[in-house]
């Protein structure tokens, strides 16, 4: 089996492929496979073989793509690090997994270097320029669906980030479950301003190859609604993905244009009452749930269905299987919340690390927890370790409080999520100093030893931790005391 890319160019190749909206710049299918080929051959004179991993530390780009389908073409592992992660963060995720190589770009540039792993760059500075390593010759890799395509990183419900293995056969069951269920037409133009180094982003890139489609980048970090409100008329884009801040944003901007079929909306629930907005908006809003370990979506709610049920992620997609268990890790009845299990040919077969206590009968257990109603259809309810989904980014509350806990002035910490109405949750931390300390030393201490959006938004300082009667956290209690801090 060929990489996505070779197979278009054969039926296909006039076909546009990738366009940049930062630049205009567009790529047929053959023009974009000559760049992969070229690509692929820097990547070999650098040392690069089939089954080694390769990190990519960027933001979304027209780079960023053409690495990740190189590497299939070589049959090289595809490794995306998250750019907002620390210094500290990123050396633990590397030192895991030993990527031969680290690609980077003019921004992450001081961080790729201070790795322990050889770093090039696609831009000029100080790391070695990628565009001078000459292509050489290589034999393409001849592929199979159980080959692992890519190692993507996920907080998980335990708080230490785990390398999920993704092979090629879970991202094109993925790819034919969406478009069973969002549909697939051949002009359409699916635009991307969620960062590739998470599964949202990176799919929407590997499926409209496998369609034969085109994706629209929007490069990050960061969003502004109003370029991307100007990418989706300027390029008749028929869909895109969001997370529920980006959406919202969006509406605040006046919404998208008559030429989408499909917002999907994930990386967080998506409030009722946003629904029933972008809904009023004329967006055809359709909320998922999906998870990296899934290679994206689980459920996925159609437009015409969230009017009647906007509270819900919609029904599973085709070939995946959830089953709700309870605390004997038996199947609940219809409509009983309990956790949910996940099986399918989109499921990763593991972690990097084993982690087996993650597989059962049913499947994948999630951490997260929600039920099934009497129509099938999916509502998810909370997540089993409380994790914090702040923007559409995953945060461990331990992480951030064993962070906190190395401050000499702090005896005791309990972080947990604030509701907040834009970023869906913030993080925000209950401290009880010892010493003088306040917020402004608190997010200068995070400086470095969590990533941005890890860093406590919501302080309260108290004389002692609320507990329960089992000695764990009161979530209440903390919420209640938090709530008029900002």
């Amino acid at each position: 089996m060929r990489d996505a890319v070779a197979l278009q160019t054969r039926s296909n190749p006039d076909g546009t492929a990738l366009v940049d909206a930062a630049t205009d710049e567009t790529w047929t299918y053959d023009e974009l496979d000559a760049a992969v080929e070229t690509t692929a051959g820097r990547l070999a004179a650098l040392g690069v073989e089939a089954g080694d991993r390769v990190g990519v530390l960027m933001e979304t780009r027209p780079a960023f793509a053409r690495l990740a389908f190189a590497c299939a073409r070589l049959g090289a592992v595809l490794v995306p690090l998250n750019a907002r992660l620390s210094r500290p963060e990123l050396r633990a995720q590397v030192d895991a997994l030993g990527p031969v190589l680290v690609v980077c770009e003019a921004d992450t540039e001081a961080d790729a270097l201070a790795l322990d792993a050889p770093a090039v760059s696609v831009d000029d500075g100080d790391a070695r320029a990628f565009r001078d390593a000459d292509s050489v010759d290589f034999a393409p890799a001849d592929l199979s669906w159980g080959d692992t395509r890519a190692l993507l990183f996920t907080s998980g419900t335990t708080g230490d980030p785990k390398a999920v293995r993704l092979t090629y056969g879970n991202f094109a069951a993925s790819a034919v479950a969406s478009a069973f269920r969002l549909g697939v037409l051949p002009d359409d133009r699916w635009l991307c301003p969620l960062s590739m180094y998470h599964t949202g982003g990176l799919s929407v890139v590997l499926r409209s190859a496998l369609y034969g489609t085109t994706a629209v980048l929007v490069r990050t970090p960061g969003f502004d609604a109003s370029e991307v409100r100007d990418a989706l008329a300027t390029y008749d884009c028929t869909g895109v993905s969001l997370v529920p801040t980006m959406l919202s944003r969006l509406l605040d901007s006046g919404g998208g244009p008559d030429s989408l079929r499909f917002a999907l909306v994930g990386g967080a629930p998506t409030p009722p009452d946003l629904v029933a907005r972008a809904l009023d908006s004329d967006v055809p809003v359709c909320p998922t749930f999906g998870m990296t370990e899934t290679a994206s979506q689980v459920a996925t709610l159609r437009p015409e269905q969230a009017a009647e049920r906007p509270d819900s992620a919609g029904r599973p997609l085709f070939g995946t299987d959830v089953t709700i268990l309870g605390p004997d890790g038996d199947p609940v009845p219809t409509g009983e919340t309990g956790e949910i299990a996940v099986a399918g040919p989109t499921v990763t077969p593991g972690y990097v690390d084993g982690d087996g206590d993650r597989f059962g009968e049913y499947g994948l257990l999630t951490g997260d927890r929600g039920f099934v109603d009497a129509g099938g259809y999916l509502h998810v309810g909370g997540r089993q370790a409380d994790q914090i989904v702040t923007g559409g980014e995953n945060v461990h509350p331990e992480e951030v409080a064993d962070a906190l806990r190395d401050h000499p002035r702090i005896a005791d910490v309990a972080v947990v999520g604030v509701p907040d109405d834009e970023w869906g949750e913030r993080v925000g931390a209950l401290v009880v100093p010892d010493g003088d300390v306040s917020l402004a030393d608190l997010r200068e201490f995070c400086e470095g030893r969590l990533a941005g959006y890890k860093h406590p938004r919501a302080v309260a300082f108290v004389d002692e931790i609320p507990r329960t009667t089992s000695g764990t956290v009161d979530r209440e209690a903390a919420l209640a005391a938090l709530a008029d801090d900002t």
